[in-house]
């Protein structure tokens, strides 16, 4: 059996990192990206290579169209044939009202498009990508990540457009769009404290799982690498086996906090 040769941007840290080090376990090789941060990518590396599996990190700005194209080339000569895709890396630039950002934060959200592009070239029937999205594509972000969110909304109808033009070659292509994460990206942001403050009015003493939201996001994630994704899992699916569209919607607090609310 063929093993499966994973690409995940922003793998470094957070819920990239999460994801792999859950994919290194249940048998992917895994070629991850990142920014700036070698220390944690390094240290994210030994756990994969820890588990038997073999790994790269790539730094990488995903604005980049040719360091782009230089990560899927080192992860196919490393590795092999590339199998899957999470699409993961996300923007961080400073909380603010639209009229403060600087056009390079605006230009942080077409990674995605990048990434994916580099992927479908290369894919063959059986691969699969998963772009992480956010519930904040329809809460709008207002006065904080207007621009993240408008991208987390444009990665939802990439995500359809994507599984149709993909789904005759036999590529699945799914999202999954959590709420609140507690990763550094809201440190990163200039607000470290944004996922409690916002947590605060949706449950009483407004505290959110970090290690638990982030491994259930990495596990829907690898899921939808895979398969073995169920007919049973499926709901209110718009295409056939292939190109399946799951736009996930975790609620803001796991199953243990409240009601599971993914569609």
């Amino acid at each position: 059996m063929t093993t499966p040769v994973t690409v995940i941007t922003g793998g470094g840290r957070g819920i990239g990192a999460a994801t792999a080090r859950r994919l290194a376990h249940a048998g992917h090789d895994i070629a991850l990206c990142y920014r700036r941060d070698t220390d944690a990518a390094t240290a994210v590396l030994a756990d994969i290579h820890a588990t038997g599996r073999r790994g790269i990190a790539v730094p990488t700005d995903t604005r980049e169209p040719d360091q782009v194209t230089r990560l899927f080339d080192t992860a196919t000569a490393t590795l092999g044939p590339i199998t899957g895709l999470v699409n993961n890396a996300g923007i961080t630039s400073p909380i603010g009202p639209l009229v403060d950002l600087a056009v390079e934060d605006l230009r942080r959200v077409v990674g995605y498009l990048l990434c994916a592009q580099q992927a479908a070239r290369r894919m063959t029937a059986g691969a699969a990508i998963v772009n992480v999205s956010s519930v904040a594509a329809t809460l709008g972000s207002p006065g904080e990540y207007i621009h993240y969110a408008a991208s987390k909304a444009a990665t939802d109808t990439f995500t359809v457009g994507l599984a149709k033009e993909l789904a005759p070659r036999g590529i699945r292509v799914n999202a999954v769009a959590p709420g609140i994460v507690r990763t550094d990206i809201h440190a990163l942001s200039g607000m470290p404290d944004r996922p409690d403050r916002v947590a605060e009015p949706h449950r009483p003493g407004g505290r959110t799982r970090r290690d638990r939201r982030r491994d259930r996001l990495a596990a829907q994630s690898g899921s939808l690498l895979h398969h073995r994704y169920g007919a049973a899992r499926r709901r209110r699916p718009l295409m056939g086996a292939t190109g399946l569209v799951s736009v996930r919607a975790l609620a803001l607090f796991g199953p243990e906090e409240g009601p599971d609310r993914s569609t």
